[in-house]
């Protein structure tokens, strides 16, 4: 598998290390267990199925790009997406460790991910309050579009 490095030439490896020796997977596999606690020690637990197991190892499953951030083989970061790789990118989850924040590493995650999208393709996600503020900055758009249909609603029903 290829991805674009930071100087813009493919390289045919499937991690990526940078200076505070995270290692930057793609695609790689991820235990549904590993997931599960990287949910708990970031803010995502709260919003997360973390006790259904069946349900995160589906996320996991049916995802088709995932980025994973590893410090001495633990996962300290993840961006979980499911996309269409030309026009959008649903960027459903992303989480880093607590104690592995505000050191680049969410960034990096979503940059490594803009990488492996076509040249048309939008990344699209929905902020964890803790984070509602954090993404503009970084060159996101803010969409007051956005719509959210819950399971246990049913359309059209009042």
């Amino acid at each position: 598998m290829t991805f674009a490095t930071e100087d813009g030439c493919e390289a045919q490896k499937n991690n990526v290390r940078d200076p505070m020796h995270i290692q930057y997977e793609i695609n790689e596999n991820v235990k549904p267990e590993e997931f599960r606690q990287l949910l708990l020690d970031s803010t995502l637990a709260e919003r997360r199925p973390v006790e259904d197991y069946a349900c995160l190892k589906g996320m996991l499953e049916n995802s088709n790009l995932i980025i994973s951030a590893w410090h001495n083989q633990k996962l300290v970061g993840i961006a979980r997406s499911v996309t269409d790789f030309h026009y959008c990118c649903y960027l459903s989850d992303l989480a880093v460790h607590q104690e592995y924040q505000n050191q680049g590493i969410g960034l990096k995650l979503q940059q490594l991910t803009q990488q492996r999208l076509g040249p048309r393709c939008k990344i699209i996600l929905l902020a964890a309050p803790a984070a509602k503020d954090y993404y503009q900055h970084i060159g996101y758009e803010h969409n007051e579009r956005c719509w959210v249909l819950d399971r246990e609603q049913r359309l059209g029903a009042d």
